[in-house]
């Protein structure tokens, strides 16, 4: 008998990753396929469509799933990107990537009128470029949105999470008013669904085209980001992921949404909860600037982590902190320094590990749940004298994550539009 399961589609900025994720969590099967870079024209980053969509047909055609009968599937996409399709999703021109940056009559146009606490701010905003797309385009969507729509041939819906930075309030649920004040006609972004509600079924010709079953449901996914942030296994308000990479990126789901723009804080709405995160200048970048990936290893073997060093570390490569302090002048704290390579070490990663910690206070100070349990994903989360370090910082026990792959997060919401919270 066949094993029933879902497909997570992962749509990132190298390439497209396709999981099958079982009833129970489990991951079935998994193929991939690797994507050409953005065209960098004039300062833009832009991007022919079809390269997404080439690597979305790759990665099925590597897809095994004998024995595995699939039910639903679902997309996450890179958060921001955008593009001008007609009314039957054929695109206009290239996308705008999440990177792109806007012209400043539009960006200022925005800031005169938008709510101080939308998400769709900055040099970067999706609103923004949006706003220099050829306005003869009735229809811009989102990365994800297009993708869903080639599959079931709907091109008139997204999902919360990808609608986010555009504009769109999660906490009225609808694209606001103060958008006309910007001469932009919402009317031409999507109508805008919860992440994980069912929005169509897959078409017979795309079903034949992919290998898969007639029937297949398609459902409204999410941003790259909430998509790993599922992947690890968060279910409950006070679940925090942190990810130990160059810098210092932080997730806390929470039951009341923080929005805080002047420290990047914005809150993702998935489900009833909310997904509120930020990002320091701390993290594994520093420690690289210092030591070599080898040199880390073994002084982290001469680390007793019971033993503070008392060293009172804020660790930047340069001036400037985001967050959890918001200060462009921010003075990076590496001083004084002992003589001894393991202990300068260890209170740099003490540093990180009270940084991580005070993060996940404002985080509460702000509105967001209190932290209660923490899982750790990156590179950073192998080292074990440091979790020990962050453990006694943060307070809280450690969980193991589920899975790193931003795929299986977005399955779990495929699960989630047929009736099934995995």
């Amino acid at each position: 008998m066949a094993q029933e399961a879902v497909l997570g589609i992962d749509v990132g900025t190298s390439g497209v990753r396709i999981a099958a994720r079982g009833k129970d969590g489990a991951l079935l099967a998994m193929s991939q396929a690797t994507m050409a870079a953005p065209l960098i024209d004039f300062g833009r980053a832009l991007q022919d469509p079809a390269i997404w969509w080439d690597a979305l047909t790759q990665a099925f055609a590597g897809l095994r799933l004998n024995g595995i009968q699939v039910l639903a599937l679902a997309i996450d996409g890179t958060s921001g990107t955008i593009l001008p399709v007609d009314a039957a999703g054929q695109p206009l021109g290239l996308a705008s990537m999440y990177n792109d940056v806007a012209e400043a009559d539009a960006v200022k146009a925005i800031a005169a009128v938008a709510s101080a606490e939308t998400a769709a701010l900055g040099g970067t905003s999706p609103l923004a470029r949006a706003m220099m797309m050829d306005k003869s385009a009735p229809r811009i969507l989102h990365q994800a949105d297009w993708l869903l729509g080639r599959l079931c041939g709907r091109f008139d819906v997204s999902d919360e999470n990808n609608a986010l930075k555009s504009g769109y309030d999660p906490v009225t649920r609808e694209w606001p008013a103060w958008i006309a004040g910007t001469g932009f006609d919402a009317a031409r972004f999507p109508t805008v669904v919860p992440a994980g509600t069912r929005v169509g079924t897959l078409t017979p010709e795309m079903a034949q085209h992919l290998g898969l079953p007639d029937g297949v449901a398609v459902v409204a996914g999410t941003t790259d980001g909430c998509a790993a942030f599922l992947a690890s296994g968060a279910r409950a308000a006070g679940d925090g992921v942190t990810s130990l990479g160059t810098t210092l990126t932080l997730k806390l789901l929470s039951a009341t949404p923080v929005f805080a723009p002047q420290f990047g804080i914005y809150s993702h709405r998935i489900g009833e909860q909310w997904l509120a995160g930020g990002a320091s200048n701390t993290g594994g970048g520093v420690l690289a600037s210092f030591f070599s990936r080898d040199e880390i290893v073994r002084l982290t073997a001469l680390i007793d982590p019971e033993v503070p060093t008392g060293l009172d570390y804020y660790p930047l490569s340069r001036p400037g902190e985001r967050f959890p302090i918001n200060d462009p002048a921010f003075a990076p704290r590496v001083t004084p320094r002992p003589s001894q390579d393991e202990v300068f070490l260890q209170g740099l990663l003490e540093g990180i590990a009270a940084v991580e910690a005070l993060a996940y206070r404002k985080l509460a100070e702000l509105g967001a749940s209190p932290l209660a349990s923490i899982r750790s994903v990156g590179g950073g989360a192998a080292n074990d004298k440091w979790t020990r370090m962050r453990l006694k910082a943060l307070g809280v026990p450690a969980l193991e994550p589920e899975s790193e792959h931003a795929a299986m997060g977005t399955a779990r919401l495929a699960w989630r539009g047929i009736g099934h919270d995995a």
